[in-house]
């Protein structure tokens, strides 16, 4: 199985976790739900970025590298980010966002 590379808006490679081999290709949420979702929670624009990929599988490291931030700062964007949404886990992130895009 082929891996493909995903890249950000800026044309920075990404590593997805998981297994290699696995395919991240197909988006869980569009445009759309992604602005409404940050009219909703009031998230800013890098929130809103790193959320998106956070709901993608990438990792901390891998967001911070590919962002050329500190992983600190990706660790409170995550943690600001769960405090506007309500949730303790990237996984109820996940799911909540999902749930309400729909």
């Amino acid at each position: 199985m082929i891996v493909s590379e995903q890249l950000d808006p800026q044309g920075i490679d990404f590593q997805p976790a998981g297994p290699p081999g696995q395919s991240r290709t197909v988006p869980l949420l569009g445009e759309k739900q992604w602005s409404y979702l940050q009219r909703r929670y009031e998230l800013t624009p890098r929130e809103v970025q790193i959320a998106d990929l956070v709901c993608q599988g990438y990792r901390n490291n891998n967001i911070a590298k590919s962002l050329s931030i500190q992983p600190a700062t990706v660790q409170a964007h995550v943690r600001n980010i769960y405090r506007k949404v309500r949730v303790r886990s990237k996984i109820n992130m996940l799911l909540k966002f999902v749930d309400e895009a729909r």
